[in-house]
């Protein structure tokens, strides 16, 4: 256990040194809360007034794909690249715990930035409402999922190409995520098509139980499930560690 808490605190201590993780978990995800909640340019659903209450839980979900799918991404690419995992998975560390402590590290991360979201979420006005409950195994669901993602490109891509794939995917779950747009003001083709994403579902699943009055989806859970299962076992399958 002492090597495998030792791993976690040095995935910490690596993200926490990478300017652009900082930038990508932390920066952006309250950057776009802060400035759309004050300049309301963008849409928003019918039935909510201030878009603070939309936009704080699809920066919830956005902080999710950013942590699970890109930084991980990214992070084990570059490494896998180096040498840096196989070296490791040969130590007495072994693959399972290297992989279990870059998980734990994601989780820690993940709480540290939902506390930062859901702060800033009520200074701006943010008034939470619904069954709070689903948004946790919903946010473990798409962790999953994303993280799925994020492993799948860093283990059969270049490090070059997956820092490129990553980025490019999440800028287009981004705009299609219904993170900062609601899926609902999408063209009705292409709305079909976002909410058979996990950004989409999850987007749903969020505001869907953090907005009163609202309901998490059947169709939501189905994705969600879909992903979670079929992402990291594609992962597990293709993954290659040099």
């Amino acid at each position: 256990m002492r090597a495998f808490r030792a791993q976690i605190a040095a995935e910490l201590r690596l993200t926490a040194r990478r300017g652009d993780s900082v930038l990508l978990n932390l920066a952006i995800p309250l950057g776009l809360l802060v400035f759309f909640s004050l300049v309301d340019v963008l849409p928003k659903p019918d039935r909510v007034r201030h878009p603070v209450q939309f936009l704080t839980p699809g920066v919830l979900a956005l902080a999710v794909m950013s942590t699970a799918m890109v930084s991980l991404g990214i992070a084990t690419g570059f490494e896998r690249q180096y040498g840096v995992l196989k070296r490791l998975g040969s130590t007495p560390l072994g693959r399972g715990r290297l992989l279990g402590a870059k998980i734990a590290a994601i989780a820690a991360i993940e709480v540290l930035q939902a506390a930062g979201v859901v702060v800033a979420g009520v200074v701006l006005g943010w008034n939470p409402g619904g069954p709070i409950a689903p948004a946790v195994p919903a946010v473990i669901l798409a962790t999953v999922a994303f993280a799925g993602l994020g492993l799948l490109m860093a283990g059969t891509l270049r490090a070059e190409v997956t820092l490129a794939a990553a980025n490019g995917l999440y800028l287009l779950l981004l705009l299609l995520g219904g993170m900062v747009i609601p899926l609902s003001k999408l063209p009705s083709g292409l709305r079909g098509v976002a909410r058979a994403l996990p950004a989409g579902a999850l987007s749903d699943a969020l505001h869907g139980s953090l907005t009163a009055g609202a309901s998490v989806p059947g169709r939501a859970w189905i994705v969600l499930g879909i992903w979670a299962v079929g992402a990291p076992l594609l992962a597990a399958r293709t993954f290659r560690w040099d």
